[in-house]
């Protein structure tokens, strides 16, 4: 898990733009700071531990004291880096059950970002037991806040009735406020709906809109189902050689999908030239990341 601080969340914005303002002037910001200034205490902080600038005064036990002052006067970007800090042992003893404290006292209060942390940790059990329905609704109140990651990935457990009853169409509302934000694994979950008739009509020109955002974005996934639309003419002209374009994109991101479909085209010889050894590379490396289809090929080999 990593820490969501962005510098927007620090109140004094002019001193945070400048490493060496901060640098050259930090025992006036301590005097601030132990005078009570709450934002200074916050800057103070993520200086410290390095969350406002690259190289800043990189020292966790500094910073865990400034965050804990800021905290009990309820600055949640604080809380939610403690949170940070207690999981991974910065500063601190590692401890997942006080981690989960500062990210609940933060989403309680909120903050999207510790909203999302602990969803993660209770998806994941990452240092606590595993909760999908308390991860569910921890994305949920993050996702109403409008946060795109958030909504992906809650249309994600409704796609799959992962913490939640199984619900595509719910699926497919919060994959399309996701992707109308941008966000690429969104947009090609959408596609894939489209692609499917899963909770929409089937349409495969509106599937190939969404991959083909999703592909503008490096999203691997999106780049293999457009090789597979091109090379099964699913709304598209049938064509194996911008099917293998498609699939190099991906299976150069190291996507095993992608890696078989491309082994698959060159021992045919369909929209490339026909080579083994190309076809047996692609397939090994596919194997090598668990795709079972792959090693049925070597296998047999």
């Amino acid at each position: 898990m990593t820490k969501r601080v962005s510098h927007q969340e620090i109140t004094k914005s002019d001193i945070v733009k400048n490493e060496e303002f901060i640098g050259e002037h930090l025992e006036t910001l301590r005097e601030f700071a132990e005078r009570g200034d709450a934002s200074v205490m916050y800057l103070l902080g993520c200086y410290y531990d390095g969350g406002v600038c690259e190289g800043g005064g990189n020292d966790p036990d500094e910073a865990v004291k400034w965050y804990k002052k800021v905290s009990r006067l309820g600055n949640t970007h604080a809380m939610n880096n403690l949170g940070v800090m207690y999981l991974c042992g910065q500063g601190v003893r590692k401890s997942a059950a006080k981690a989960s404290k500062w990210f609940r006292k933060a989403a309680e209060l909120g903050s999207v970002v510790a909203q999302k942390n602990l969803a993660e940790m209770y998806r994941y059990g990452d240092g606590v037991r595993v909760d999908s329905a308390e991860a569910a609704k921890w994305y949920r109140k993050a996702a109403e806040q409008g946060d795109a990651e958030a909504q992906g990935i809650l249309g994600v457990m409704y796609y799959y009735g992962e913490g939640v009853r199984k619900n595509v169409a719910a699926a497919v509302k919060w994959y399309r406020k996701a992707a109308e934000q941008g966000d690429c694994g969104a947009q090609n979950n959408l596609g894939v709906c489209y692609d499917k008739g899963t909770g929409v009509a089937q349409d495969w020109a509106v599937a190939l809109k969404w991959y083909r955002k999703a592909a503008r974005h490096g999203n691997a996934c999106a780049q293999t189902n457009i090789g597979e639309m091109y090379e099964t003419g699913r709304g598209v002209a049938k064509s194996a050689v911008r099917a293998a374009k498609w699939y190099e994109k991906a299976a150069a991101q190291g996507y095993a999908g992608a890696q078989y479909d491309l082994g698959e085209l060159y021992a045919s010889g369909n929209g490339v030239a026909k080579d083994l050894h190309a076809a047996e590379m692609w397939y090994r490396k596919a194997a090598e990341q668990g795709n079972a289809e792959a090693r049925r090929k070597l296998a047999s080999t």
